[in-house]
């Protein structure tokens, strides 16, 4: 096989895992054709066997409904998962269990992604932080992750609910606060998906490859910083994370 479909949804976390699966095909001389867009048309196409690859399926909770009969499962590239942050890595507040108690010093309007609104109104319910005076804000999720990055900076402190692989944790200046209750869920794998009978057609030193490639959230945070805040593309930041540039040893 020479040539296949990659397919990825329109955001810079799932833009650079691709770039790290596209460089293990383009060395074993096999040129993807790209398709990104909404989640929901590539499953489409996914079904459709109009996709080879799906880079990547975030398992059990996010994608298990593009686990349709003959796609099947490839590698296991990290571990995202969705945290709750309080935006001074210096804050004596350790756990969500404490915020109810933790007086004014907070903010109240909780900033929340879109995707994150269901996981957050679990936490609220979970932890009685309405009856604390705690609302959320829910915004698109770039409009959203914009406000929590300024949060950083701001003198009083704002509760940030992220996903994992995410900029702002190689950022830093933040902490996560511990989920006792895991109102945010749990945690889950990132995998590829093949379409049905790819497993077949490639040859076994690409699939050992792919199988065996392990990224972690904190370089794909790694590589969404260097998208987003240094203007490298994302084999660009790919490339620097196998050369070693991209994280301190």
């Amino acid at each position: 096989m020479t040539s296949l479909t990659l397919a990825y949804p329109d955001s810079t976390i799932h833009e650079a895992t691709a770039a790290t699966i596209i460089r293990v095909l383009e060395a074993n001389d096999i040129e993807p054709e790209i398709i990104t867009g909404p989640k929901q048309a590539l499953a489409d196409l996914l079904k459709k066997q109009e996709i080879d690859i799906y880079v990547a399926a975030w398992l059990p909770e996010d994608d298990s409904d593009l686990l349709t009969p003959g796609i099947t499962k490839l590698g296991k590239l990290f571990h995202p998962e969705t945290c709750c942050c309080i935006s001074d890595e210096n804050s004596a507040l350790t756990s969500l269990s404490e915020l109810a108690q933790a007086g004014q010093d907070v903010q109240r309007v909780i900033v929340t992604p879109q995707s994150l609104a269901t996981r957050m109104e679990a936490v609220v319910n979970a932890y009685s932080l309405a009856d604390a005076g705690f609302k959320l804000d829910v915004l698109p999720d770039e409009e959203a992750l914009a406000k929590l990055n300024a949060a950083i900076s701001a003198p009083t402190p704002s509760i940030m609910p992220l996903f994992q692989p995410c900029f702002l944790f190689h950022q830093g200046g933040m902490r996560i606060l511990n989920d006792p209750k895991k109102a945010m869920g749990e945690g889950q794998e990132a995998t590829l998906l093949l379409r049905e009978g790819l497993r077949d057609e490639l040859e076994t030193d690409v699939l050992d490859e792919l199988d065996e490639l392990m990224l972690s959230a904190k370089i794909i945070s790694a590589m969404d910083y260097a998208m987003r805040v240094e203007g490298m593309t994302a084999d660009e930041a790919a490339e620097a994370w196998q050369r070693g540039k991209l994280l301190p040893r």
